[in-house]
């Protein structure tokens, strides 16, 4: 008899939880129009619970797909995919605005906004925030084996370290055409977003001495675990990947070049094809919030878009306290937003292409 009673109290609290399931699935449809959202985002670039707290807490389901670069997300929305929360980079946000492909936002149903860092306010590519959101924001640094090479040192060259041939072999230059040509553009002297020939020319001479002199390692994700490994003894790196590289070896340190660096940032915007954009809001607005936030900086380690979280993991017994990547440079008149160029980008992977092809 306990046995029956047991199976009947379960199958009574089975029908409830389905009731309020589908309950919870009715109110959704009532308040958003739908009760499922579509987000397209980068890849191991959320919080362990952001997805399934946010299920759970507005009734909803959430479609995840990844993309791997900007121009494949774009690549996608120009053959007519339709999404409602899209994550990009500054530059392609730059770019989607100006193909009149965002909506823009409501701003009465992004209360959270006020939660946002000062150091995302009033960005150069939609210093409103008309179309787009702060998600993660970031820098591009020198990771580097402090047992190995000098701090002094470091700060003496800057960028200039990564052609010093004490240390020939021993680097790693990120596989990436628009952050290498930074690097050597700011070595330089000149903006990151010049255009003009002369400079880029000799950024690319810069690049190609490098390359013939250094015998450098390109990558991209796998210098993470090479540097957390002491592989090599310098890296250039994003801030994110470098705080993780900093928090399993402590014998790395970051710096952030004298000369100026990328400042990124990568921003949720709602595409103007978006069917759900009611429930696209509600989504925004929860990843601002404190938990959503400290859920996605806490699991994949770049900088927070919530001042309030930032202050809390950098703070005294913060998780990211003494961890000198994690926090962007903010204020810094040598550092740049990328600006989208579409000649420029084309040149510069010609250009690229070349120096990898040089002995």
């Amino acid at each position: 008899m306990k046995k029956l009673a047991a199976l009947a109290l379960s199958c009574v609290l089975l029908l409830c939880g389905c009731t309020n399931s589908n309950q919870s699935s009715t109110d959704a449809v009532e308040k958003y129009g739908s009760d499922t959202l579509k987000l397209y985002n980068w890849g191991e670039y959320m919080g362990e619970n952001l997805i399934s707290n946010f299920e759970k807490e507005f009734g909803v389901k959430v479609i995840v797909e990844y993309f791997d670069s900007n121009e494949m997300m774009y690549t996608k929305l120009q053959a007519g995919d339709a999404y409602d929360v899209l994550v990009p980079s500054d530059y392609m946000i730059e770019r989607l605005i100006a193909d009149n492909a965002l909506s823009k936002l409501d701003k009465n149903l992004i209360p959270n906004l006020a939660n946002l860092a000062e150091g995302l306010q009033g960005l150069p590519y939609d210093p409103e925030n008309d179309y787009s959101v702060p998600y993660f924001w970031g820098s591009v640094g020198i990771v580097y084996n402090h047992n190995n090479v000098p701090k002094e040192k470091v700060e003496a060259e800057g960028y200039n370290i990564l052609k010093n041939t004490d240390y020939a072999g021993k680097i790693y230059m990120y596989d990436s055409e628009r952050d290498s040509f930074m690097v050597a553009l700011k070595a330089l002297g000149y903006s990151m977003n010049t255009d003009k020939d002369e400079e880029i020319e000799a950024a690319y001479q810069w690049l190609k001495e490098l390359n013939d002199t250094m015998q450098p390692a390109y990558d991209t994700d796998e210098v993470i675990d090479a540097m957390m490994n002491s592989t090599k003894d310098i890296a250039v790196v994003y801030s994110g990947d470098a705080t993780t590289i900093l928090a399993e070896n402590p014998d790395m340190s970051f710096y952030m070049p004298k000369e100026g660096t990328n400042i990124w940032s990568d921003s949720m915007v709602i595409p103007a094809n978006a069917e759900n954009p009611k429930l696209a809001h509600e989504f925004i607005n929860y990843v601002l919030s404190y938990d959503a936030s400290m859920d996605n900086t806490e699991t994949v380690g770049y900088a927070s878009s919530n001042q309030e979280v930032l202050n809390e993991v950098t703070g005294q017994g913060g998780i990211f306290e003494n961890n000198e990547a994690y926090l962007p440079r903010s204020g810094y008149d040598k550092d740049e937003v990328f600006e989208d160029n579409l000649v420029l980008k084309q040149k510069l992977s010609e250009l690229w292409i070349k120096v990898k092809a040089s002995k």
